[in-house]
């Protein structure tokens, strides 16, 4: 499970992505309320559905008509809120196993094109297809204030023993001209690592060659990255 965004605001992804393994991801945007991922993730974990916890998260909610909130669990349910007032163009999309978002768009044709990319991009891995979500977005004219910041998680569908790898990938661009683009890199570098990680486990075992070509692997990845 996933929630990838990308916003003029910056450190985005310190508000708007929220996940845990086994239970679910909530993206809470829009005047962000955070607790609404701990508060929401807490729901589903106690046997909530996604809608039940939205319902709950919003009766209580003085700014609720300013929210906008998205939440998956791990049946791949959705539950999702855009409230009257989020500045527009502001709308949703749902569909099996997914949601796309936005507010404060340049335009009516973002979430659109944020679902046809979803749809398109069936074959991808998890990470480069929500990428390709927000590539798509950003190509329809994205935020009508422009480019700041871009987050990515990506959190197991079940949970282990071992939740310190649980979560699979958290990556954020804080500040920058141009986030989408530096969020690509960074999940293609984050492919070679992945590679570094198991050179290093060969290492520990003894298998030399086993190693180098991990390495090797690596190094294909992101040529002339020393």
């Amino acid at each position: 499970m996933a929630v990838a965004v990308q916003s003029h605001w910056f450190s985005v992804g310190t508000a708007v992505s929220w996940g845990e393994a086994g239970v679910g991801v909530v993206a809470t945007q829009s005047f962000t309320n955070k607790s609404f991922g701990l508060r929401g993730l807490a729901m589903l974990k106690a046997g909530l559905s996604p809608q039940e916890a939205m319902d709950s998260l919003l009766n209580n909610d003085d700014g609720k008509a300013f929210r906008q909130v998205a939440i998956l669990d791990v049946k791949g349910r959705v539950a999702t809120h855009t409230g009257a007032k989020c500045i527009d163009e502001a709308g949703h999309a749902n569909g099996d196993n997914f949601s796309v978002q936005a507010n404060m768009m340049l335009n009516e044709t973002v979430v659109p094109a944020m679902e046809v990319a979803w749809k398109k991009h069936s074959d991808l891995a998890l990470a480069e297809r929500m990428v390709k979500v927000l590539d798509a977005a950003q190509a329809q004219g994205g935020d009508i204030r422009g480019k700041q910041s871009a987050a990515l998680l990506v959190v197991k569908a079940e949970a282990s023993n071992e939740p310190w790898n649980d979560r699979v990938l958290d990556l954020r661009v804080d500040d920058h001209q141009n986030p989408g683009l530096e969020l690509n890199r960074l999940v293609k570098v984050y492919r070679a690592y992945e590679h570094m990680n198991q050179g290093d486990y060969f290492v520990e075992k003894g298998k030399m060659q086993e190693a180098m070509n991990q390495y090797n692997a690596a190094m294909e990845k992101v040529p002339g990255k020393p």
